[in-house]
């Protein structure tokens, strides 16, 4: 990765950006101002996800799975092409698909829940197979990441207390 110094967005001076010709892609200092070089106004806050959709192509065992860890049924169920769980004031949403649909890593989704290693013994006696025993992370938080049967990686967490 080279540094370069290239110009800055109008009126301002140039800066020192990083550029991998091999990938053809520049990182730019990320400022708020940054993305008014558009001409557009700010951008409206983003203030919480309201809703994660999941794939599934088996939406009686993803249920099971989900109510297995205490996810809480607000809508569909086992014979239904979309489920969606309560979780705190969001969702989780399962949509089932075709065996034909593949998918491939995607990323994981992160549940803050209120006892990370009384749900991680929960996912061990319903033989969920977490993926890691909770620990205690750098950045502030303890957790255990899970897959569900079709993939999907979860992480449970909860924030450690603050140092006194």
């Amino acid at each position: 990765m080279a540094a370069l110094r290239i110009g800055g967005w109008p009126g301002e001076a140039p800066s020192l950006c990083y550029h991998r010709p091999a990938l053809n892609f520049t990182i730019m200092p990320d400022r708020p101002k940054d993305r008014q070089h558009t001409g557009f106004p700010a951008a409206p806050a983003i203030n919480s996800i309201s809703a994660v959709t999941l794939a599934t192509h088996d939406m009686g065992r993803a249920v099971r799975f989900y109510l297995s860890l205490g996810f809480s049924l607000r809508y569909g169920g086992e014979g239904s092409t979309f489920t969606t769980f309560s979780v705190g004031s969001s969702y989780l949403n399962l949509i089932g698909q075709s065996e034909d649909r593949q998918w491939s890593w995607w990323g994981r989704v992160i549940f803050y829940v209120s006892d990370v290693d009384a749900l991680y013994e929960r996912a061990l006696a319903e033989d969920l197979g977490p993926d890691s025993t909770p620990r205690d992370a750098e950045w502030g938080e303890r957790y255990f990441h899970l897959t569900d049967p079709d993939g999907h990686e979860l992480s449970f967490a909860k924030p450690l207390a603050a140092p006194s």
